[in-house]
């Protein structure tokens, strides 16, 4: 299996487990972001740990690759309390797609940092799909969801930042285990200061349902960085968004969520965009070999 196909492997995989811990994020209920976010990564840190003191990889790293490391746990943690601000106040399904919108981020990114072209096609697919998130987010004066559907769109520009900053460590080397590692323990810190503060107390059943969330972000993790290691964003960043598809699933038979047709329009958009550049992606790569 050549390095696309396996990431294209990979990104299905981690879009499988993100659904299923933003699900588990909504049925913890009731408690703060940072308290989610906190157990969410304290999990997938001990996971990458043990990843770490087993296989014992090599972590001599030059002084830009800690400075990208900083600036991916940096939006990774911006990222993920955003997103979860939006699970708990919009439908599943909704905050799923605008966190997907990661994807053509990192392509914008990709173009600035790692100096990947972009061509003129692609630039109107990105517009469109920014088009299809106004559909989704319904800025109008009595939406009341705006304000919610807003922070998740930062929290999918966040993500697109941090999985071009992976992107680039996967270039330079630097083992996805300790970037999964590094990534967890800057959160965990990072939020534990108001999590004492301001810590709400939690039933059994809370602690049990955040632990999966954890688990299941830890899974995730190690497939997406995997996935954004062995293929660049714009061959694979299509194969993303069948995460919607277990979102609206997951929703619909966990939670009773049916999004309104507005933003069902809005998906179609997006991922109609999302497709039209990965054909366009594919047949320039085509012609290439």
């Amino acid at each position: 299996m050549n390095s696309k196909y396996k990431g294209i492997l990979y990104i299905i995989t981690a879009a499988f487990f993100f659904a299923l811990m933003n699900l588990f994020v909504r049925l913890a209920g009731d408690l703060p972001s940072i308290q989610k976010s906190f157990f969410r990564n304290f999990v997938a840190m001990i996971f990458a740990g043990g990843m770490l003191l087993k296989a014992r990889p090599s972590l001599k790293l030059d002084k830009g690759s800690w400075g990208i490391l900083l600036l991916r746990a940096i939006f990774g943690t911006l990222g993920i309390l955003c997103n979860f601000y939006a699970i708990d106040h919009l439908v599943l399904a909704d905050a799923t797609m605008l966190n997907k919108m990661s994807p053509f981020f990192a392509i914008l990114l990709s173009v600035i940092l790692l100096k990947e072209k972009i061509s003129l096609f692609q630039g109107c697919a990105v517009a469109a799909a920014f088009g299809g998130v106004l559909m989704v987010i319904q800025p109008s004066g009595s939406n009341l969801d705006v304000g919610p559907a807003l922070i998740g769109l930062f929290g999918g520009m966040f993500a697109g930042i941090a999985y071009t900053m992976v992107r680039l460590l996967g270039k330079r080397g630097v083992a996805g285990p300790f970037i999964v590692f590094f990534f967890s323990a800057f959160s965990c810190a990072a939020t534990l200061p108001s999590l004492i503060l301001q810590f709400t107390p939690m039933t059994a059943a809370q602690l049990v349902i955040l632990l999966l969330a954890g688990a299941s972000a830890a899974a995730a993790q190690f497939s997406i960085t995997a996935a954004y290691c062995h293929a660049p964003a714009r061959e694979i960043s299509i194969y993303d968004y069948s995460q919607i598809v277990f979102a609206a699933i997951l929703g619909f038979v966990f939670l009773h969520q049916v999004p309104d047709a507005l933003s069902l329009a809005g998906y179609g958009v997006i991922c109609a965009a999302a497709l039209a550049n990965f054909l366009y992606s594919t047949r320039l790569s085509r012609r290439s070999a």
